[in-house]
């Protein structure tokens, strides 16, 4: 007697796979037909956030800003630099410092 049949079957990864492949597509034809925001070393340091983390809002760019936001504990150091964007010059550390260099 022969084993259950596997054929038709598709494992859980490669359908998850197929989903990240088509949801690069996805967001890399989106790029080409209207701008995004931020440099492409900043979209570069929030790919692997938006992935793993708004992978579902692609590829509605105001969707996924603010599910990173949403989410910025989880980030990564790189991202959530961009997300957090500079630092404000106009703090109180940056004033006592610039006090200090009278």
């Amino acid at each position: 007697m022969r084993g259950p049949n596997v054929r038709g079957k598709i494992p859980v990864e490669k359908i998850f796979v197929a989903c990240v492949a088509t949801a690069l597509i996805t967001f890399a034809q989106t790029g080409a037909s209207s701008a995004h925001s931020g440099t492409a070393e900043e979209q570069s340091a929030c790919t692997p956030d938006v992935l793993s983390l708004c992978f579902w809002e692609i590829p509605s760019e105001d969707r996924i800003v603010a599910c990173l936001n949403k989410n910025i504990k989880k980030l990564s150091p790189d991202c959530r630099k961009v997300i957090e964007g500079p630092p404000d010059k106009d703090s109180p550390s940056d004033k006592k410092d610039d006090r200090s260099k009278r």
